[in-house]
């Protein structure tokens, strides 16, 4: 009886340890998320809160930059209309949203498919380095704003301008990203393959393109972002819808709200879109996942 006791015992003390194991556990993930949660948020939350403090203490006047609250309602009536705050704004973010984000994406695909197409060619042969590489690095130089009133001679007004400019931003980071990366592929790794009867383009395929992927995504995020940046530019003078649009037309009538909620938009957007290109890119380089990259 006592042995039975004994071992009754000895069984709950061990059903106690594994059940406070399991507690820490959870309080460790629990902390763990919490510390993240105020990494994340304590900049963001401690610059709104220094932005509330200098409009209602007047060192900045509320009629040049609204106070963080009186933005966030705007921007409310912005996406749904119900308020009427924003005035005659409102309830049109969803259209002029949809209407940047389509041509962030049209301007992105091309620029960075033909970037990463001529980075390839330039990257693997030295006869198209010295066919392109000068007369692309003499075109990098000119900046993209440079190029608006020549597209819209030739486009016209509408959406052809703002994809073109888009897209001339979206294909410089891509084609010498791209270039990079195909020039850092270790030489071993060619000669390896090749000895092993890899064929030209099994050695394209699974050398090249592999071994030149994480610069290839460097780029394709740095096309990204260049992208956001340049659709406002194109939407203020060749169109009359988007984010870029809403942004110059608060402006003229003096709705700083409305101004800032849009720049906001524009932001957040961006950032989206940038968490989508992490995350295909996370996915695609599971097999180099002992590299570390920012973001």
């Amino acid at each position: 009886m006592d042995s039975a006791d004994s071992v009754g015992a000895e069984k709950k003390l061990a059903l106690f340890d594994e059940n406070d194991l399991v507690s820490d556990k959870r309080r460790s993930r629990y902390s763990r998320v919490v510390l993240r949660a105020i990494q994340y948020g304590f900049f963001p939350v401690a610059l709104l809160l220094i932005w509330q403090l200098a409009t209602e203490l007047g060192w900045v006047k509320r009629n040049v930059i609204p106070p963080p609250l009186d933005v966030l309602s705007v921007w409310y009536d912005l996406v749904t209309g119900t308020t009427r705050l924003a005035g005659r704004y409102s309830g049109t973010w969803l259209d002029h949203a949809f209407a940047s984000t389509w041509r962030v994406f049209a301007g992105f695909a091309w620029g960075v498919l033909l970037g990463v197409v001529l980075g390839l060619l330039i990257g693997l042969s030295k006869v198209v380095e010295r066919m392109l590489d000068g007369t692309l690095q003499v075109f990098r130089n000119i900046p993209v704003t440079a190029w608006v009133p020549l597209s819209l001679v030739f486009f016209g007004i509408g959406n052809a301008p703002a994809i073109f400019l888009i897209g001339l931003g979206a294909f410089f980071p891509a084609v010498i990203n791209t270039t990079l990366g195909v020039r850092q592929i270790n030489k071993t790794l060619v000669k390896a393959a090749l000895m092993m009867g890899a064929n030209q383009w099994e050695l394209l395929y699974r050398v090249v393109l592999i071994g030149a992927l994480p610069s290839i995504f460097a780029g394709i995020r740095l096309s990204m972002g260049i992208a956001w940046v340049l659709v406002v530019v194109a939407e203020m003078l060749a169109v009359n819808s988007g984010l870029g649009y809403l942004l110059n037309d608060s402006y003229q009538f003096y709705r700083n709200d409305v101004l800032i909620a849009t720049m906001l938009s524009i932001g957040v957007l961006g950032y989206l879109s940038d968490r989508i290109v992490v995350g295909v890119r996370d996915r695609v380089l599971r097999w180099n996942s002992g590299e570390t990259y920012g973001g």
